[in-house]
């Protein structure tokens, strides 16, 4: 019953904790230091050496670090079984046995549990069992694989891998450093001298229940409460009734995200053997972009700018059906607002769940979301409540339009998120979105003729549809940024080199990139070509490819394409805004790459 008391240990340790980041699987190729992980002062990271005990040679894999940051060490007591730490090394010319980890030492969490961690600095030892080649191997590569799960006295990590790359030389393999590894299996402790309580399933339960009750205290989900309480106000002054409706059709939006959640992990886990982490969904750059969006046109309807789609449902009248739709709305996004900030508490009790049965994790994840709906369903439901709250008046559209200003900075936090390369493009389109939606509502009044409704309309849906296109196309051409050696060693190899001469504040510059470099015929050709495509920024006087501009190739401004040809001692420069074309005629006769 250990896997229970870590739920509760977790929950209680780290229930105003937010988690800021998350270690996605990666490789690297550095020997040196790499960084594990790091959470506010804390961090670990790991370094490889070749080594001997007094039997054998092999891999020793360095760990150094702060001690709170600390590693589980045994299946039975971590999270789920899965995320004990784990290390692996394989070779094409070595083969590996398993991994002689260190003593383990014990850990006592914030309410008084012992658990079996490894911490700061420690060496893990992977043993070389045989050679695979027919004769002796001199520099081998070796890959190196760690995963597991880490955690401080007050917040838990998401679950991790990292595959990382080292070289080591088996030749000198006499004169490797000596280690001497107290090997686990030798250590006297085991789990029955862990003084851990064994609580129940439905416990663990019930902790998840008080987990999706703290959700609703995340400062994400504040700008859609008082959207909710406002809709609770409106509602209650037509009846208990269509209060206690409008209250149960809220909790169903938040269930239905959690049950999206682990309909999710059901696929993950029988199709693809992987689980999902807590968050997910918000490492997805659409997902964000999305949400970034909707709290500006959110807030456009909390300004007054409009009052219809789903937002405008807030302020449906009791008796219609128009506002379940809203309701919904708002309560799936009210529990997808509430998973940036609530990493702390919810890491370990969803990775709890994920290393049960499917259906008992199931079970686990909606009771979250029960316990995050709870308090609607309770407010909604009870008269006495529902009479002091205050009557709707003046006060109520300043507080509302005030809300909007909110709203604009949860964008802004959602747009930090949105890869930098798409920052930008994001930002000039959600000034022709808030013009669209301005246009939708301002230029249709009631009372518009039907045929002249739909046109403006179908306008405004035009020019929003066809704006996304132009300014979220992908990147097609692989730019390299602009080094003067890199460009001198690709003239001496004879390689053709363009130089897109750019910078941010350049609206022209966008117009080239838009409608040459993002042509797929004419990354095609870069590619098949073997160009090579470099990026010369000059938003700033200092950088060098504004100083080359001027002194080396002697252009005054920007835009500017400078085309460097084999056996040409003079560039070609390409001034215009449309010159695909030409640029086409000067690439296509150039032999394609080897």
């Amino acid at each position: 019953m250990l896997k229970e008391h870590l739920l509760i240990k977790r929950v209680c340790a780290a229930f105003f904790v937010a988690l800021p980041g998350l270690i996605f699987a990666q490789s690297s190729s550095n020997t040196s230091n790499v960084e594990l992980a790091r959470h506010e002062e804390e961090y670990s990271s790991v370094r490889f050496e070749p080594a001997r005990t007094d039997q054998q040679s092999g891999l020793a894999v360095i760990f150094s670090g702060t001690h709170d940051l600390h590693y589980y060490a045994r299946a039975e007591t971590a999270p789920a079984p899965q995320f004990r730490l784990k290390v692996s090394a394989k070779s094409n010319d070595l083969e590996f046995s398993d991994a002689v980890f260190p003593k383990w030492e014990i850990f006592n969490d914030p309410v008084g549990n012992k658990v079996e961690v490894y911490a700061g600095d420690f060496t893990v030892f992977i043993p070389i069992k045989t050679v695979k080649t027919a004769t002796e191997p001199t520099v081998v590569d070796v890959e190196v694989t760690i995963s597991g799960m880490m955690c401080t006295s007050i917040a838990c990590l998401p679950p991790f891998e990292k595959i990382l790359q080292t070289q080591i030389d088996y030749r000198r393999r006499e004169s490797w450093k000596q280690l001497d590894i107290e090997a686990q299996s030798v250590i006297e402790t085991t789990a029955q001298e862990i003084d851990a309580p064994g609580y129940s399933t439905w416990f663990a339960l019930l902790l998840a229940f008080i987990s999706g009750l703290g959700l609703n205290l995340m400062p994400c989900v504040w700008p859609v409460l008082p959207l909710v309480i406002m809709r609770i106000v409106e509602q209650a002054q037509s009846g208990r009734r269509q209060s206690i409706l409008m209250g149960l059709v809220f909790c169903i939006g938040i269930l239905l995200f959690f049950a999206t959640l682990a309909g999710a992990n059901i696929i993950l886990q029988s199709f693809y053997d992987r689980s999902l982490s807590w968050g997910d969904h918000l490492r997805n750059p659409a997902i964000v972009t999305a949400l970034s969006l909707l709290m500006i046109v959110m807030a456009l309807f909390m300004f007054g700018i409009f009052t219809i789609t789903i937002p405008g449902s807030i302020t449906s009248k009791s008796g219609s059906g128009k506002g379940y739709a809203g309701s919904v709305g708002m309560g799936f996004l009210a529990a997808i607002l509430s998973t940036p900030c609530s990493f702390g508490i919810l890491t370990v009790a969803f990775v709890w769940a994920q290393g049960q049965s499917l259906f008992l994790g199931t079970l686990a994840i909606m009771v979250i979301g029960l316990g995050m709906a709870t308090p609607y369903a309770i407010l909604t439901s009870t008269p006495g409540w529902l009479k002091r709250l205050p009557r709707g008046g003046r006060w109520m559209e300043l507080f509302k339009q005030s809300l909007g200003f909110v709203l604009l900075i949860i964008a802004v936090k959602l747009v930090k998120a949105v890869p930098d390369e798409n920052k930008i493009n994001l930002l000039y389109f959600a000034v022709i979105l808030s013009f669209c939606v301005w246009v939708w509502a301002a230029w249709v009044p009631y009372g518009t003729k039907f045929s002249r409704k739909w046109l403006v309309r179908g306008i405004v849906v035009l020019l929003a549809v066809s704006s996304f296109w132009f300014f979220f196309k992908p990147e097609l051409v692989d730019w390299q940024d602009y080094d003067p050696a890199v460009i001198a060693s690709a003239k001496a190899k004879q390689q053709p080199v363009l130089i897109k001469f750019t910078a941010d504040w350049c609206t022209n510059c966008e117009i080239v990139d838009k409608f040459v470099y993002k042509r797929k015929d004419i990354a095609k050709l870069i590619e098949q070509k073997g160009v090579l495509a470099i990026k010369g920024d000059t938003t700033k006087a200092s950088q060098p490819a504004t100083l080359d501009l001027q002194n080396v190739y002697n252009e005054p401004g920007v835009p500017v394409t400078i085309l460097l040809l084999p056996g040409k001692d003079e560039p070609v420069r390409l001034h215009e805004l449309f010159f695909e074309k030409k640029l086409k005629e000067l690439l296509e006769p150039l032999p394609d790459k080897k």
